[in-house]
C-alpha cells in the first residue's frame, strides 16, 4: 500500500509520487527524482517547510522550535524531511516547479469526439495513450497543443481523474486558432498532446456547505469536482449556480442532472444574462446567490469564470459583508491562453 501526495508548486506545476508507509515526503520525492528544498534533513534548518492542504500525517517530535513553530504546525505548515503521511496528501510546495528540477509531463490521446455543444461551446474528448500516467486534482487544467501550429492554449478537465477519456469544455471564439482547428479541420483519430498538470484551482475536502460559481466555460473544472464528489457522497450541501450569455450558450445540463442523481446533496440553477431570454432565470449568478448558500460565510466558494464575473463575485460578497471560509478562483481571458488562480 502506498499514499498519493500531490506536489502543487509554486508555479501551478503538480506532480504525484507514490509514498510508502513510514516513509518521509522528502526521501519518496528523491525517489521520484524531485529535489524538493532541503539543507540539513534533519529538522533543523526549515528549509524543507511546505504545507499540507489536505491529508493525514505525521511530524514526530524531531524538529525543533526553530524550523517549525507550533502555530505554524497548527495552520498546516510541515517539514517534508520530517512528515509520515497517513493518507493521500496535497502539499503546496512555495518555489517554482524548476527550482526542483521537475520537467513538465506531456500527454497524448486520439480524439473520439469533437461536436458543436452549444453556440459558444466545443465539446472534446481524447481517449489517452496512458491513463494510467496521468494524475491530476479536479479543477486543474492543461496546455493543449494546437497541431500544426506550435501553439497551445489552456483548458480545464471537465473529466474527473483515473477516467480513460479526457474532456474538455472550449469556448468558441470567431477566428480562434484552437476553435478553427477543431471546428473546421479535427476529426475522430487525429492524435493531440497537452502538458500538464497544471493550476492551484483544485478542489480541497468538503468539511462545510460548498458553492459553486461558473461563467460560460467555467463549468468545467467544476464538472470535474462534482464527478469526484458523486464518488465520495459528502452530505455538506453544495450548491452550483451556472451563468451563460444566451440562451443557446448552456451545456451540459443533462449531466448535471445525472450527477445531482448520483449527489443527493447537490442543488443547482442556471442562469441567463440576456434580457430577451426565455429561460426561467434571468440575471448574473450574483442575482441568484441567496444568503442560505452562503450560510453566514461558513461555506467555501469555488468560482470560475471571465475576470468581470469574478470582480463581480469579489464586489458583492464585500458588499454584503461576507467573508466565506475558503474562496478559490480562476479567471481565464477570452482567448484562453492564460489563466490565473487564486
Amino acid at each position: 500500500m502506498t499514499y498519493q501526495i500531490a506536489l502543487n508548486f509554486e508555479d501551478g506545476e503538480t506532480r504525484f509520487i507514490a509514498c510508502n508507509p513510514g516513509e518521509k515526503v522528502l526521501d519518496a520525492a528523491y525517489r521520484h527524482k524531485i529535489n524538493l528544498p532541503m539543507d540539513c534533513s534533519d529538522g533543523v534548518c526549515g528549509t524543507c517547510k511546505c504545507r499540507a492542504e489536505q491529508g493525514d500525517y505525521d511530524l514526530g517530535d524531531d524538529y525543533i522550535e526553530d524550523a517549525l513553530t507550533q502555530d505554524e504546525a497548527d495552520e498546516g505548515f510541515v517539514l517534508t524531511c520530517q512528515m509520515t503521511p497517513s493518507s493521500d496528501c496535497i502539499i503546496a510546495v512555495p518555489v517554482p516547479s524548476s527550482a526542483c528540477k521537475v520537467k513538465q509531463a506531456t500527454h497524448a490521446g486520439v480524439v473520439t469526439e469533437v461536436k458543436t455543444a452549444s453556440d459558444s461551446t466545443i465539446l472534446l474528448r481524447l481517449t489517452l495513450d496512458a491513463p494510467e500516467a496521468l494524475n491530476f486534482l479536479p479543477g486543474q487544467y492543461v496546455n493543449l497543443a494546437v497541431p500544426g501550429s506550435g501553439q497551445h492554449r489552456s483548458y480545464s478537465f471537465s473529466s474527473k481523474p483515473g477516467a480513460a477519456e479526457a474532456s474538455f469544455l472550449i469556448r468558441n471564439i470567431p477566428g480562434g486558432l484552437m476553435s478553427g482547428f477543431l471546428t473546421g479541420r479535427a476529426v475522430v483519430g487525429d492524435r493531440m498532446t497537452f502538458v500538464g498538470p497544471i493550476g492551484s484551482f483544485f478542489l480541497r475536502a468538503v468539511e462545510r456547505p460548498v458553492v459553486m460559481l461558473a461563467g460560460g466555460t467555467g463549468l468545467a473544472p467544476l464538472l470535474s469536482m462534482l464527478e469526484v464528489l458523486a464518488d465520495q457522497g459528502p452530505t455538506q450541501p453544495i450548491h452550483l449556480i451556472y451563468g451563460v450569455t444566451n440562451d443557446g450558450d448552456l451545456v451540459e445540463t443533462e449531466r448535471l442532472v445525472a450527477l445531482q442523481a448520483r449527489l443527493p446533496s447537490l442543488t443547482w440553477a442556471s442562469c441567463v444574462s440576456d434580457d430577451a431570454s426565455q429561460h426561467p432565470l434571468k440575471g448574473y449568478v450574483t442575482h441568484h446567490l441567496a444568503d442560505e448558500h452562503l450560510n453566514a460565510g461558513d461555506c467555501d466558494i469555488y468560482l470560475c469564470g471571465p475576470p468581470p464575473m469574478v470582480e463581480a463575485v469579489r464586489t458583492f460578497l464585500r458588499d454584503k459583508g461576507v467573508t466565506p471560509t475558503h474562496f478559490h478562483y480562476e479567471k481565464f481571458a477570452p482567448s484562453e491562453t492564460t489563466k490565473v488562480a487564486a
